[in-house]
């Protein structure tokens, strides 16, 4: 069974650490998921957040994305879909399936 990394992403910093943890543990053959919420929404308008497009499962806090001002933005997010706009159920059922879990 491949292992999981689950990501949780509350800061708008450490983006590239991100990235590059998503790009091993992918390289890895492990499965990874991210999860942006807070301030951390604010990255998915950074030209860096589109590295994580095939690396990783991309999910952010929709409640999130519209309380830092990016509602009417969401086509802007790449490889993010109109269902990966979640709740923080998301984030919850990330943590249960994830082998390890990170956060920012």
């Amino acid at each position: 069974m491949t292992q999981s990394l689950g990501i949780l992403v509350s800061t708008d910093k450490h983006l590239h650490h991100v990235v590059n943890l998503a790009k091993a543990a992918h390289e890895k053959g492990k499965s990874v998921s991210v999860f942006f919420t807070g301030s951390g929404v604010r990255l998915s308008m950074q030209p860096q957040f589109k590295e994580l497009v095939g690396k990783a499962k991309l999910a952010v806090c929709d409640v999130s994305f519209r309380a830092n001002g990016l509602h009417g933005r969401e086509d802007e997010v790449p490889g993010v879909g109109f269902k990966d706009f979640a709740t923080q159920a998301k984030n919850a059922e990330m943590l249960a399936q994830s082998d390890r879990y990170l956060v920012f």
